[in-house]
C-alpha cells in the first residue's frame, strides 16, 4: 500500500502548475481524477510541441492520473460532480475568485454534499484583497512580492527568471495545503476551506531581501544574492558555454583564489564600486582562457561552490541528475516511450512508481459514470454534451 493510497482527489483545474501539485499526490498513491471539459481538456494538452496527439508538457505532468469529461455548466454536469464529491477527500480548482460560486460548484455548496470535504483554491492574487479580481501571470507575481526588482539590478533592469517560478511552486503548496487538511481533519473530524495565493507564495520566498531590508534599511550589494557579485556570479568560458560560482563563505571564496592562483583576491570578496568592476573584468577575461570542460576538471574536488551551467539537452545527461532518478521513461499506449521527470522527494520507506500513464481525454468517463449509477444514460449524456 503506499502512502496516500486511500486518498481521493478531484482535481479541476486547468495548467501545468497546478497539474504538477496533484501529480505529486497521484505519484504517492493518492486516486486522482481529472475532470476535464469536453472536447476540449485541459489547455496543457494544446500547449507547446506534441508528440503524435498531446503536448509533451501535459505528457510530463499528468501521470497516475485518470480523466474524465465533464460539463459543469449543465446542472447534469454538477449532479454528477456532487456524486463524485460524496466519495471524495480533496477537491482542487483553480478558477478565478467568484467562478466556482456561480457555477454552484463555490465551497459552500461542495460542503453540504460532504461536509469533510478539504476544498483548496488557488489563484494569483488569493480570494480576498484589492488585487483579488485582476487578471495576472507568473511575471505580475514576482513582481507584486519585489523578486523581479531584485533580479538583474547588476544589470540596473529586472530579469525575467527562466521559469515561471510563482506557476510553479504553487502546485507544491496546493499539494502540501491540501495534506495539512487532511492531517487536520484527522484531530477534528471536520474538512475545510483553503485559499492559496501565488503572490503570498512569492512574497514568503523574498524572506532574504526582506529579512535583511528590515534589519538594514537598505539592500546591502555585500549579500547580493542575485548576481553581479564577485563571488556570485556565471562567466563564460573559451568554447562558449558557462560555469556558475557561488562561494558566499569565505573558506569558498579562499579556496577558489588558490585554485585559479590569485590569493590576492581573497581580500576583496565583498568589493564593490570601481574596484569591483574592475575585478569583474579581469575574471571575465579570465575564465575566457580555458574551455568549461577544462575548469570543471580543475576545480573538481577543490572545495569550491562551483557548477556547469547546462544546457536544456544537459540536463538529460547530466550524470547526477541521472543518479537521482530524475529523468524517468515510461509507456504511453498512443505516445510510445516518453520520458518523466522523477519525484523531488526521496523517501526511505514510502517509494513512489509509475502506475499510470498520462490519460486519454476523458478515458475513464465511461468507467466512472457506470459505477456512479449511469450506465444505461451515457449515450443520452454524450448526446447532450454533458460528457
Amino acid at each position: 500500500m503506499t502512502a496516500l493510497s486511500a486518498i481521493k482527489v478531484l482535481d479541476l483545474t486547468r495548467l501545468l502548475p497546478f497539474a504538477f501539485g496533484s501529480m505529486m499526490l497521484a505519484d504517492l498513491g493518492a486516486e486522482v481524477l481529472k475532470i476535464e471539459e469536453p472536447d476540449k481538456g485541459d489547455y496543457m494538452r494544446m500547449v507547446g510541441p506534441k508528440r503524435k496527439k498531446e503536448s509533451y508538457i501535459f505528457l510530463m505532468c499528468n501521470r497516475n492520473k485518470k480523466s474524465m469529461t465533464l460539463d459543469l455548466r449543465s446542472n447534469e454536469g454538477k449532479e454528477i460532480l456532487f456524486k463524485l464529491v460524496k466519495d471524495s477527500d480533496i477537491l482542487l480548482e483553480s478558477f478565478r475568485p467568484g467562478v466556482a460560486d456561480r457555477l454552484g460548484i463555490g465551497y459552500e455548496t461542495i460542503r453540504e454534499k460532504n461536509p469533510k470535504i478539504i476544498y483548496c483554491s488557488a489563484t494569483g492574487y488569493g480570494q480576498s484583497g484589492p488585487y483579488k479580481d485582476k487578471p495576472g501571470h507568473d511575471i505580475n507575481y514576482v513582481s507584486i512580492a519585489g523578486i523581479l526588482g531584485m533580479t538583474g539590478r547588476h544589470l540596473e533592469m529586472p530579469v525575467i527568471p527562466g521559469i515561471p517560478i510563482a506557476d510553479m511552486s504553487v502546485g507544491i503548496f496546493l499539494a502540501f495545503a491540501a495534506l495539512v487538511g487532511i492531517m487536520a481533519r484527522e484531530r477534528t473530524g471536520e474538512g475545510q476551506y483553503i485559499d492559496i495565493s501565488m503572490t503570498d507564495i512569492m512574497v514568503a520566498y523574498n524572506i532574504f531581501h526582506l529579512a535583511v531590508h528590515l534589519s538594514e534599511s537598505e539592500i546591502s550589494e555585500d549579500l547580493n544574492i542575485t548576481g553581479g557579485a564577485l563571488f556570485y556570479e556565471s562567466f563564460e568560458t573559451k568554447d562558449g558555454k558557462f560555469i556558475s560560482f557561488g562561494n558566499v563563505e569565505k573558506k569558498f571564496w579562499d579556496n577558489f583564489c588558490e585554485v585559479i592562483e590569485r590569493s590576492d583576491l581573497k581580500a576583496y570578496q565583498f568589493a564593490s564600486g570601481d574596484k569591483k568592476n574592475e575585478l569583474m573584468r579581469e575574471l571575465r577575461e579570465f575564465f575566457l582562457s580555458k574551455t568549461r570542460e577544462e575548469w570543471l576538471e580543475l576545480l573538481e574536488n577543490k572545495e569550491i561552490c562551483y557548477s556547469p551551467v547546462n544546457s536544456i539537452e544537459e540536463v538529460f545527461s547530466d550524470p547526477h541528475i541521472l543518479n537521482r532518478q530524475m529523468i524517468l521513461e515510461m509507456d504511453h499506449p498512443i505516445e510510445g516511450k516518453i520520458k518523466q521527470i522523477g519525484l523531488p522527494i526521496k523517501f526511505s520507506k514510502t517509494p513512489f512508481d509509475l502506475r499510470l500513464p498520462p490519460p486519454v481525454l476523458g478515458q475513464d468517463t465511461i468507467e466512472i459514470l457506470s459505477k456512479l449509477g449511469y450506465k444505461e444514460k451515457i449515450n443520452e449524456l454524450k448526446r447532450a454534451k454533458v460528457i
